[in-house]
């Protein structure tokens, strides 16, 4: 797998000045490098459970890296994921030297969701873990743009984002973001605004950034379909995140059944340990992201475009990739979100998402490419293969998008 680098596109000169000089100081320790694509998860297999036959059903589903936290023994851990081809966040107590390590180890679970007063003890601590396990780095998670401003401890949520990357020069910008998507609420555009800051610190930082999304039901969010989960991956996906992990894998709260925020249970495992529907689902969504993960980490955020009825359609798609995207006359109206990339090769890619998640999305495309040199990235093989019109007897070039789903595409250098 190729490492990943950032070239710091759609933002300003003084901006990225300002924090190139901020991180100079570190950039001589050893970093850590990502060379996967993260598929992970919140609340892994109890300490009870922290077994070979568990951790073999996580690298069934396709995941590709652990977090830890959650009672487990850490160094138990690590060699169960070298063991399964896993990657492990781990967490451990004690002082740092005697953290343990291994080639499975990506680094350790700090802290989640802290305010801008925890910043400075974090930065310490994430230079005493490069110091004392380089190539390791120091994983913290952050708040979603909907926590207060009490609980930021700034003055608003841009400002929370910039000051964790100025202050703790982290090696991977995460967050948690749940959005509603319900029939009397919808609050899709507030996680794409959140998916928006991550992108401009991480641009701008030369780091990956990762989410996490929901896969079970919780409080007023209800138990998400398939099509709704592939909608929050491929988002994140449109919007550069080199990684996705799924809130939660085990449910939380064993013994605890109808209390607290997780009455209905339904995570990827219930508290019992029993696969739900979501452990299939997760299977096949996390194959084929780990499938298109080699293109992905070799991609470079260019800009994201969000293509509705009412959007000047030409206009909005400048810089895209596309020359244009329309409908067949009788299909619902256009509903996309687009992310346009470039990769080392100076190739220009497209993720075109289906913003619905209720029905199949047709659009009649025209790629800003020769046809002949318009190439997908194949879900089930990663490789590079002529696109294919799904539609041959209609006009043009018919592109099929499951509800909530999302293509990959190559174009030809420039």
């Amino acid at each position: 797998m190729r490492s990943v680098i950032f070239k710091p596109a759609t933002v300003s000169s003084a901006l990225l000045i300002v924090f190139f000089l901020s991180v100079s100081a570190h950039s001589a320790m050893s970093q850590f490098i990502q060379d996967r694509f993260a598929i992970g998860f919140w609340v892994a297999p109890p300490a009870e459970e922290t077994t070979p036959t568990r951790y073999k059903e996580i690298a069934d589903a396709n995941f590709t890296v652990v977090l830890g936290g959650f009672g487990q023994d850490a160094a138990k851990q690590i060699a169960l994921c070298e063991r399964y081809g896993l990657k492990a966040l781990v967490k451990s107590e004690g002082p740092v030297e005697k953290w343990p390590d291994g080639d499975a180890c990506w680094g350790y679970m700090l802290v989640d969701e802290p305010g801008a007063g925890a910043f400075p003890g974090l930065a310490k601590l994430c230079d005493e873990i490069e110091k004392t396990h380089p190539g390791r780095f120091g994983y913290v998670n952050l708040f979603p743009n909907y926590a207060p401003a009490w609980a930021l401890q700034t003055p608003d949520y841009d400002s929370h984002v910039r000051e964790f990357v100025k202050q703790v020069h982290p090696r991977v910008l995460c967050m948690d973001h749940y959005p509603l998507m319900r029939p009397e609420g919808d609050t899709r555009q507030a996680y794409l605004d959140n998916l928006a800051t991550m992108r401009k610190y991480s641009l701008l930082a030369r780091i990956p950034f990762w989410n996490f999304f929901y896969s079970m039901p919780f409080n007023d969010r209800l138990d998400p379909t398939e099509a709704q989960i592939r909608w929050q991956i491929f988002a994140s996906v449109a919007y550069g995140a080199k990684g996705v992990l799924y809130f939660c894998y085990w449910t939380p709260g064993k013994g605890a059944k109808g209390a607290g925020e997780f009455p209905k249970g339904g995570a990827i495992l219930t508290a019992e340990g029993l696969r739900t529907r979501h452990w299939d689902e997760a299977r096949r969504i996390n194959s084929e992201l780990k499938a298109m993960g080699s293109t992905l980490m070799d991609l470079t955020s260019t800009g994201v475009h969000r293509i509705t009825a009412e959007t000047d359609t030409a206009k909005e798609l400048s810089g895209s990739g596309l020359k244009s995207i329309s409908i067949v006359p009788g299909d619902p109206p256009a509903d996309y979100l687009i992310g346009a990339f470039k990769d080392r090769k100076g190739r220009r890619a497209v993720l075109l998402q289906n913003y619905n998640y209720s029905y199949t999305a047709w659009p009649t495309v025209v790629f800003d490419a020769d046809p002949g040199k318009v190439l997908e990235v194949n879900k089930a093989t990663g490789k590079l293969t002529p696109v294919v019109d799904d539609s041959p007897e209609l006009e043009g070039l018919q592109l099929s998008l499951g509800a909530g789903d999302g293509r990959l595409f190559v174009l030809a250098a420039e």
